[in-house]
């Protein structure tokens, strides 16, 4: 499988350069070249479990998180190294969960570099890991955008999000693909299981808050637990799926018309049926609880549930940082505001 997916990493760089890529003398006179990408965290607004089953889900792109990569070159370096909060070493070097992360760079490395010109890339990330936000997917697509300045190729949007999408199967084996979509997007997306991403229009003016239970996501075992009531209670579950899917339809038309306050009520409705479906927890609920009290217009879970964060829309700045500030004291270890007209 790796050996393909160089091979697709190869092809996707060839195709579609159109005889843009340096000579090797060219490439000699970029030492010492820097080059920075950004990319950002995504959270699912609504339809996260349904989605398996055929109904839509929308991702929103959270700018408010960020993540950066700058790579340098540096010929005086034996081989590439790599610095960040997760490994400090020699690339070659880098295995558990930097792994897939070092495949990825290794493969574009040898696709646009001939000389293989040693380098320095340090990665800066405000994304926690296993909660639902796209970290691992951010992190490729702030690489893959900072070894295409270094070298100074274009670099399309179809071109990043191919690219991004290879590098989530290096990492997760068979990804949805909405995490490198959406980290690499500037508009909320439309996921449908089995067909492409479409862009999602959106004309709203308020807050989404975002809070990290400080648990980690156990998408695995959510979705796992949903398939078994799925199989073991189809008359009950399969119209909490349907339902959830009926949501994310009006949500759609939410976001798209500005209806703050009818948008929360559906994100509300949406939690009753996650935790109908027992993807929720008692941490998770207990922060929920704690916005709701403090005036949101709507919280649920964000992602694979039991565990990771949590989302509170807000109708103005005061009221999301107050909303921020009493998640925080209620246990939430990190929590990030994201204006949604920015979207």
């Amino acid at each position: 499988m790796p050996n393909l997916i160089y091979v697709a990493v190869i092809f996707v760089l060839q195709y579609s350069s159109k005889g843009i890529f340096k000579s090797e003398k060219e490439i000699k006179g970029d030492c010492m070249q820097t080059g920075v990408g950004q990319s950002h965290a995504k959270i699912i607004l609504i339809g996260e479990h349904a989605v398996v089953y055929g109904q839509p889900a929308i991702a929103l792109p959270i700018f408010a998180v960020q993540a950066r990569v700058t790579v340098t070159l540096e010929p005086a370096l034996q081989t590439p190294q790599i610095k960040s909060t997760y490994y400090n070493g020699p690339l070659e070097q880098a295995v558990g969960q930097m792994q897939g992360i070092r495949r990825l760079i290794e493969q574009l490395w040898h696709a646009l570099d001939p000389n293989l010109t040693p380098f320095e890339l340090t990665i800066e990330s405000d994304l926690p890991p296993e909660r639902g936000m796209g970290s691992s997917a951010a992190t490729a697509v702030a690489i893959i955008r900072a070894l295409f300045a270094t070298y100074h190729q274009e670099l399309s949007q179809q071109r990043l999000l191919k690219l991004a999408a290879l590098s989530e199967n290096l990492i997760h084996g068979n990804p949805s693909g909405i995490d490198a979509a959406t980290t690499g997007a500037t508009t909320p997306l439309w996921f449908v299981k089995g067909q492409p991403l479409q862009p999602l229009p959106i004309n709203l003016k308020g807050y989404l808050v975002i809070a990290d239970s400080g648990q980690k996501g156990q998408t695995g075992a959510a979705v796992k637990s949903v398939q078994n009531q799925m199989m073991s209670n189809p008359e009950q579950t399969q119209p909490l799926i349907d339902h959830l899917g009926y949501l994310t339809q009006q949500v759609a038309r939410n976001i798209a018309q500005n209806e703050l306050t009818v948008l929360g009520a559906n994100l509300n409705r949406a939690q009753l049926d996650l935790r109908a479906l027992g993807v929720s927890n008692a941490r998770v609920d207990h922060l929920i609880d704690v916005a709701n009290q403090t005036g949101s217009l709507g919280t649920k879970l964000t992602g694979g549930g039991r565990g990771g964060c949590i989302i509170a829309l807000a109708a103005t700045q005061s009221a999301a940082d107050d909303l921020a500030q009493a998640l925080s004291a209620a246990g939430a270890i990190k929590t990030w505001i994201q204006p949604l007209h920015a979207l």
